[in-house]
């Protein structure tokens, strides 16, 4: 990853004797406090992003690649998407989601249980909306027929804990690239953000001591 290379230096004094020659001997490191936002002006413009959907075991080095023709971009989506821990934040392809789902849920049949309860959609005779589908609701609940006032209806579906695990893998499949226009700007932000300014600490704009 790309992204390392551009984290400023973080000088400090090992806390371990063994590592250190004196007191005035550093080790330096990449300061991972340093978090770049991505500006408002860019963010809060849709026309300068492109929907993707995530393949089945697509990595985000790989969607760089395509989308950047730099396999070493692939902080720069994980940046845009606000994703810090690749881990958990990125969806899981086949194996993996179900190895996770048996560790999550390792008793038999629960997969099977229902996690909740939603809404279907409802519409009336003119085709307007009377709700929504999705939300969540009791088993129990109704409404009035919007076709017959007389009557009342149970506009409800179970959702199982299966489906609603493989909903939140997929949503993590949508996603949204910097389009390329916009990556030198970017790279800009990001470089100015990572320069330190003049202090006690300062070594060089890349480098800071630590006491």
């Amino acid at each position: 990853m790309g992204y390392f290379k551009e984290l400023p230096d973080l000088e400090y004094r090992s806390p371990f004797s063994t590592y250190r020659n004196s007191v005035n001997d550093f080790i330096k490191c990449k300061n991972l406090f340093k978090r770049l936002k991505l500006r408002d002006d860019v963010y809060n413009n849709v026309t300068n992003f492109d929907k993707y959907i995530i393949g089945e075991g697509q990595r985000p080095d790989q969607i760089a690649l395509e989308y950047y023709g730099d396999d070493t971009l692939d902080y720069v989506i994980l940046i845009v998407n606000n994703i810090s821990n690749l881990r958990n934040e990125w969806p899981l392809s086949g194996e993996y989601f179900y190895n996770f789902l048996e560790r999550k849920y390792p008793f038999p049949g629960q997969l099977s249980q229902i996690h909740h309860y939603e809404t279907k959609e409802i519409k009336d005779s003119l085709d307007r909306l009377i709700l929504p589908a999705g939300k969540w609701v009791d088993a129990n609940f109704t409404i009035p027929n919007p076709n017959n006032k007389q009557q009342t209806i149970n506009p409800v579906k179970p959702v199982t804990i299966l489906a609603w695990e493989q909903e939140l893998n997929d949503k993590k499949s949508e996603i949204w690239l910097l389009r390329p226009e916009y990556i030198g700007i970017f790279l800009d932000d990001l470089r100015t953000a990572y320069t330190y300014g003049v202090s006690s600490q300062q070594i060089d704009e890349t480098t800071k001591r630590g006491d």
